[in-house]
């Protein structure tokens, strides 16, 4: 299984949508360059989404909605092949969020 930290091998500070124009950490740079090449990879992915600042909605839905907005994921495969995990039950809340995102994105 590949494990993402988001706070450790990404930002502590993820937020914005679109890369560059919404900053260095969005979340379309964070599905490009790590969810994407991880879940191609033909691995189960573990995603940590703790020891960061917070989250912002924009971040959330296009890291994650955006695997099937954009990159032609679809739910079911996601829920078999992507965990996400924290150790932080404050950050229980956005685990539910990202599956709701992703559960309500439609393909382009």
């Amino acid at each position: 299984m590949k494990e993402i930290d988001i706070g450790k091998d990404f930002s502590v500070t993820p937020m914005g949508r679109y890369h560059p124009s919404d900053g260095p950490n969005t979340g379309e740079r964070f599905r490009n360059e790590y969810l994407l090449p991880a879940l191609r990879g033909g691995e189960k992915v573990s995603v940590r989404i703790d020891q960061v600042e917070g989250y912002g909605s924009s971040f959330l839905e296009e890291s994650f909605g955006g695997l099937v907005r954009v990159c032609g994921f679809n739910a079911t495969d996601l829920k078999k092949n992507l965990t996400i995990i924290s150790q932080d039950p404050d950050y229980n809340i956005y685990i539910d969020i990202i599956w709701r995102y992703i559960d309500r994105a439609k393909p382009k």
